[in-house]
């Protein structure tokens, strides 16, 4: 429970803000209600983003403490602030005009009106999320490197002969498809952000190959170079690898603040609940790296691969159709649980 203390402490101050801001705007029942909504919204954003947990677990199990440090600092605060806070009132603020201050008072007064804006925008955010996605899947399926394979010699052939390349045509294949699902005056905007979220993997990807070449090859290269201890720290870890976690959070966390706003549209109360789901999914993210669980249970990371691959491609058909949050849960779930499955048959057999 070590790993969980920070986001149980977190959770105590949330839920007590929560609890205060609802008892503020209705009593009592006005504070019973803000706890069983925030609650309700913490469990919903673990169980959308335990396959996000999984795949974060994958990429930082590779970093040294530094990194790990501040994925867990300035990555939380980024996850819960920047991406379920700042992020929503800078997508209604490109869509009205407004500025951030009156965009957030519009969100605490006439909620309703925020809504309806940031959910005008769904369009253009999932075609940019599900593209970014797509491609986290298309490479992990792709990956000619990989050992073992979940899907037998379907999956072992892919790898062999799938490339980027081939990935990125897939993607922006999947993207123009989305645009032919919206209305003719949506189009170039769904196309554009779809285009961006292709575009922004591929510049992940370069500055992590871009960093990875320049990076020294040991300690004693560093120290002749008359590099810093801080600035030798750093070129150990991945400055690319720490801009794909936290576009890959945005991808998944601004389709939660969407359904959010299904259960309730009060902003305040959706960004706590969010914020302590997201907390839980850190401490679960760092859980699994320090257990190995990753190592222990082999398919664990192909279920959450091809969990993202469904997420990707529900966020691209829900530009024109509505996808139940409780579908694009019980999905993610339904690949992990199989996954996991598959890891325990795959460890009796070793044993055996």
């Amino acid at each position: 429970m070590q790993h969980f203390r920070v986001s149980f402490a977190v959770t105590f101050i949330l839920m007590a803000l929560a609890g205060w801001w609802g008892y503020n705007h209705g009593g009592a029942s006005g504070l019973a209600q803000a706890l069983w909504i925030t609650a309700v919204l913490g469990v919903m954003e673990v169980s959308l983003s335990f396959d996000n947990a999984v795949v974060n677990a994958s990429v930082l199990r590779h970093w040294n403490a530094f990194w790990r440090k501040l994925f867990l600092t300035v990555g939380i605060l980024v996850a819960v602030f920047g991406m379920r806070l700042i992020f929503p009132l800078l997508i209604v603020s490109m869509a009205t005009g407004l500025g951030l201050v009156d965009v957030w008072h519009m969100a605490t007064t006439t909620p309703e009106e925020y809504s309806r804006h940031l959910t005008g925008a769904h369009a253009e955010v999932a075609a940019f999320g599900g593209a970014f996605l797509l491609l986290v899947f298309l490479n992990f399926l792709f990956d000619d490197q990989k050992e073992l394979h979940w899907l037998g010699w379907m999956e072992k052939k892919l790898g062999q002969h799938g490339t980027e390349s081939l990935s990125v045509l897939l993607a922006l294949a999947a993207v123009f498809g989305c645009v032919s699902l919206v209305q003719a005056e949506e189009q170039y905007k769904v196309l554009t952000a779809g285009v961006v979220g292709v575009i922004v993997y591929l510049a992940v990807g370069w500055i992590s190959s871009l960093l990875e070449e320049e990076e020294p090859e040991d300690d004693e290269d560093i120290t002749e170079a008359g590099v810093g201890p801080v600035v030798a720290t750093v070129a150990k870890g991945s400055f690319g690898g720490f801009l794909y976690l936290e576009v890959l959070d945005a991808s998944f966390s601004f389709d939660g603040v969407i359904g959010a706003f299904a259960i309730t549209s009060d902003v305040v109360i959706i960004m706590l609940g969010l914020a302590i789901g997201a907390m839980f999914v850190r401490s679960l993210t760092v859980f699994l790296v320090h257990k190995g669980t990753l190592e222990e249970y082999v398919y664990l990371e192909h279920g959450a691969h091809y969990a993202i691959g469904i997420l990707a491609l529900i966020m691209l058909a829900s530009v024109k159709y509505h996808i139940p949050e409780w579908f694009t849960g019980l999905s993610g779930v339904a690949f992990i649980a199989v996954s996991l499955w598959s890891s325990v048959r795959h460890k009796r057999r070793q044993a055996a």
